[in-house]
């Protein structure tokens, strides 16, 4: 009975301290809030808004910049990221294959490249493919979009191919064991049941890789462009130094985002649904 009636009055004293951290926890969001408020009231103030519209806003040469950076600089970067993600899933495919196989020189090859080329910066390679190896061996990617395209396909390969890799493995071995239970062969069960089933999971990280190679695209301008070849963030450095104003950045970007933001939405919506599947 004492050690009942001790409880009694300890229970509300811990439902007090819970309650006491609960708002300590709740003060402190708000306080950042209104830190984070201030702060951005105080920017308002010392903002010279003019000087900055001039600066980043001007609609003359807002206006001056389309239709072009849609039928150039847009499609351009959506053809290099469409060439490059295609090659790379392509090269990411075999080397993931490679990687699972039980020959151990094809491990030992495609485990080389995929630390080779996730180690070295793209823009490293997209100087080795489109200068240093034509001047060694020769020979030109041919193609207006070629050499990027094939630089691109080549660093995104080696980031697909452990993408791929997860995704196979995170198939359920009972799915093969079936299939080869009905008499599929080891090929036919790889390609019909275990890849399918492997990129139906790896689908939200393909996204977000199709994302990022289309933000490395911006790095082809040390390949030399033309006017057919421009991409987005050139056409904006180029009009850059033809006004010397930094509206056309601010065209590139809000152009970029209306690209991604729809994929990073849709990467998201299927992660959760995954997330409901499980």
């Amino acid at each position: 009975m004492e050690a009942g009636g001790d409880d009694v009055p300890a229970r509300p004293a811990v439902r007090a301290r819970r309650m006491t951290k609960r708002t300590r926890t709740r003060v402190t969001r708000y306080g950042v809030y209104a830190v984070t408020l201030l702060f951005v009231a105080w920017l308002f103030t010392i903002v010279d808004w003019p000087k900055l519209k001039e600066a980043f806003f001007d609609v003359e040469i807002l206006t001056s910049l389309f239709p072009r950076i849609i039928t150039v600089g847009a499609r351009n970067t959506l053809i290099f990221t469409a060439f490059g993600f295609a090659g790379g899933l392509v090269l990411g495919l075999g080397l993931a294959l490679m990687r699972l196989s039980p020959i151990r020189p094809y491990r030992w090859f495609a485990a080389t490249y995929i630390e080779i080329f996730r180690g070295i910066p793209a823009l490293v390679t997209l100087i080795l493919f489109g200068f240093a190896l034509p001047i060694a061996l020769g020979v030109r990617v041919p193609g207006i979009y070629g050499a990027g395209s094939l630089a691109l396909a080549v660093v995104s390969g080696a980031y697909l191919a452990e993408t791929i890799r997860s995704g196979i493995e995170a198939v359920p071995k009972g799915q093969t064991e079936a299939a080869r239970s009905l008499g599929m062969s080891p090929f036919r069960t790889t390609v019909s049941i275990v890849i399918p089933q492997a990129f139906r999971i790896i689908l939200p990280p393909l996204t977000n890789e199709f994302v990022l190679l289309l933000k490395d695209t911006s790095l082809i301008f040390i390949l030399g462009t033309t006017d057919e070849t421009l991409e987005l963030t050139k056409f904006g450095r180029d009009a850059v130094g033809k006004t010397f104003n930094a509206t056309p950045l601010l065209a590139v970007a809000l152009i970029y985002l209306v690209i991604t933001i729809p994929m990073t939405r849709a990467v998201s919506l299927l992660e959760r649904r995954a997330k409901r599947a499980r």
